[in-house]
């Protein structure tokens, strides 16, 4: 059966939800984060470096996350991020609308019998990889 590819425009709106939910139980920097976001995927996912940053960017500008210098690596000091109480409200409230989304776009999704289908293994980028059921 061929892979079916999540297009980067539907993830799009959800790269909040999966970062905040990445730093949910502990702070982290970007390179951990990052791996948390894959491994949570169960590998389906890999979040591309620039969307993770920018992302840093917007939701410490709307207080949801706030950095502080963590240790040190390879001479360069880590930036860690920590969720503030905004951030797990938002967090709460991306949640509820992906399932509110979840509701209505299964409205209109006809169920086929017997039929099986494969999520293929995506980037932000929208390339496709193979496996992940």
């Amino acid at each position: 059966m061929e892979p079916i590819a999540i297009s980067s425009d539907v993830l799009r709106g959800y790269i909040d939800l999966m970062i905040l939910r990445a730093l949910w139980q502990e702070d982290s920097y970007g390179y951990a984060i990052s791996k948390r976001i894959t491994d949570l995927s169960g590998d389906c996912y890999t979040m591309k470096e620039t969307t993770l940053y920018s992302a840093f960017s917007r939701l410490e500008k709307l207080q949801y996350l706030r950095s502080y210098p963590g240790s040190y690596s390879g001479g360069r000091e880590r930036t860690y991020y920590t969720l503030t109480d905004a951030g797990r409200a938002y967090y709460r409230q991306k949640c509820t609308e992906w399932k509110l989304t979840q509701t209505l776009i299964s409205k209109f999704v006809l169920a086929d019998e017997g039929e099986e289908h494969v999520i293929s293994k995506i980037s932000d980028k929208g390339e496709e990889d193979d496996g992940c059921n």
